[in-house]
């Protein structure tokens, strides 16, 4: 491919576009069974490694009988459907028609989209919970064999919601969010380590962000705890400072990094600190240019405000500064960081007047600068970036089922797919030899978007075929990523 590449760039110009008219002839093959998803069996022998598909079997009870499809059966099959770009349940009924599809995984057929609603709406939510251990118990195989540094590391997990919106009339569970839309509010709690979701609950639209949270942030730390990470970092929004849960949290050695509400005696407190108190705050550039300073593209956007007049927030500088504060709730006081920042409202060119507003972060980790403090708590903002990739790439956010422990139960089925984009990253064995390599490609495909993913490891065509009693998937398309699948397949 590089030396075809290579000529085509040599190559001069016929006076012809290169895409020409050439006609194509289509035929059905005979005897050949090829699939579009070549990176599906990898990714499926991944999965029973590590042990996921008898931990899914050993803990969910949801069937009485199987004829012929195990209750894993049922949940490979929605994950592998967000795996092969499948958008809706009913875009199952396409793998299903796919010989290839089939021949790959080693199965006469796979449940229908039916019956896959239908298995969705058997859970209770204690299932959903037995399900989400089930995925954790494979999870922490996948950590251990991954080589992950627990013991020097951190693990950063973070809890946000997020709404789901519905246009659906009757769906059980449903309520009217704060911003005037139906359908549901899940909580996400993740590691921002590997950018996976530990947990993912379902509520209504209507239930505060923090609401249950305090449970599953207990139950990450525990799950990180006993894949040997012996420092845990809890971090949230303001609606998560759960000021009822600090002092056991404390006491349990775990550190936190909260927002907290910007009340009034807060705000007052800031005001009154002397100005020495404040420090001026240096963001990080996330990269350094040697060699040249590059120069400012245009600000279009800036400039369509300025002429038209529109109102306009111009931040002018930010400092930070901290006090001791003791939260009703709480039975000891706490470092409490202040972040200033100082704006100014402008119309157009005219400048109207200065604004100062706070923010407010409370922890108890007493080794951080306030500097580090609002770092640590401004890079919880790539969860942001995981419940992206959950609701438009993975499609996991989403409410296709009739109430609300049936799509908790997709939600939680569908976001294994992007666990298991993060398995694939993390399996293969980091050489030492070439650890710096293997290592940028690891974290390269951590934070992979779900749609590239699909592209560049699954959507490969292949060739599936018998001999013996061996079954063989010959990749008919060259991938540069495919590297690392060799790699997967090698260690498993």
């Amino acid at each position: 491919m590089e030396r075809r590449l290579a000529r085509a760039r040599l190559r001069e110009d016929s006076g012809r576009p290169v895409f020409g008219a050439q006609r194509a002839q289509l035929e059905v093959a005979g005897r050949t069974v090829a699939t579009a998803f070549g990176g599906i069996p990898v990714v499926h022998r991944l999965a029973v490694a590590s042990g996921l598909v008898s931990e899914i079997n050993s803990r969910l009870k949801l069937l009485k009988l199987h004829r012929p499809y195990h209750e894993s059966d049922h949940v490979l099959n929605i994950a592998y459907n967000a795996l092969c770009g499948g958008r809706v349940l009913d875009d199952i009924e396409l793998l299903r028609n796919d010989e290839g599809f089939l021949n790959a995984l080693g199965v006469e057929a796979i449940p229908d989209p039916t019956t896959s609603g239908d298995f969705c709406r058997r859970f209770a939510a204690d299932d959903v919970d037995e399900l989400q251990d089930a995925i954790n118990a494979a999870r922490l195989r996948v950590w251990a064999r991954s080589g992950l540094d627990v013991v020097d590391t951190t693990a950063r997990i973070d809890a946000d919601g997020t709404l789901v919106s519905t246009a659906g009339k009757c769906k059980g569970g449903m309520a009217l969010s704060f911003k005037g839309t139906w359908g549901y509010h899940p909580l996400v709690v993740s590691l921002a380590n590997t950018a996976e979701p530990l947990f993912i609950v379902n509520r209504g639209g209507s239930r505060p962000s923090s609401e249950g949270a305090a449970d599953y942030l207990d139950k990450a730390i525990a799950l990180c705890r006993e894949a040997g990470f012996t420092d845990v970092l809890l971090r949230g929004d303001t609606d998560f400072s759960q000021t009822t849960q600090l002092d056991r949290w404390d006491g349990d050695g775990v550190r936190f990094v909260f927002g907290y509400p910007a009340r009034k005696i807060l705000k007052s407190r800031a005001n009154g600190l002397a100005e020495q108190s404040y420090i001026e705050l240096q963001r990080h550039a996330r990269r350094v240019f040697v060699e040249q300073e590059r120069a400012r593209p245009l600000n279009v956007k800036e400039t369509v405000v300025r002429e038209r007049g529109y109102k306009n927030i111009i931040l002018r500088s930010e400092d930070v500064a901290e006090f001791d504060y003791q939260p009703s709730a709480c039975k000891q006081p706490y470092r409490m960081v202040v972040l200033r920042k100082n704006l100014t409202v402008a119309n157009g060119e005219l400048a109207l007047l200065d604004d100062i507003r706070y923010f407010f972060y409370i922890t108890n980790d007493r080794t951080l600068t306030p500097t580090q403090v609002v770092w640590e708590s401004n890079q919880r903002c790539d969860q942001e970036n995981l419940i992206g990739q959950l609701k438009g790439g993975v499609r996991a956010l989403h409410a296709p089922v009739n109430n609300l422990v049936a799509n908790w139960a997709y939600m939680v089925m569908s976001g294994l797919a992007w666990s298991l984009k993060a398995w694939v990253a993390l399996s293969p064995k980091v050489h030492p030899r070439w650890r710096r390599k293997h290592q940028s490609e690891r974290n390269a495909l951590l934070r992979m978007d779900f749609r590239t993913f699909i592209n560049q490891f699954i959507a490969t065509p292949a060739q599936v075929l018998r001999s013996g009693r061996r079954l063989i998937v010959r990749i008919l398309a060259w991938r540069p990523q495919l590297r690392i699948m060799f790699r997967l397949l090698d260690d498993l």
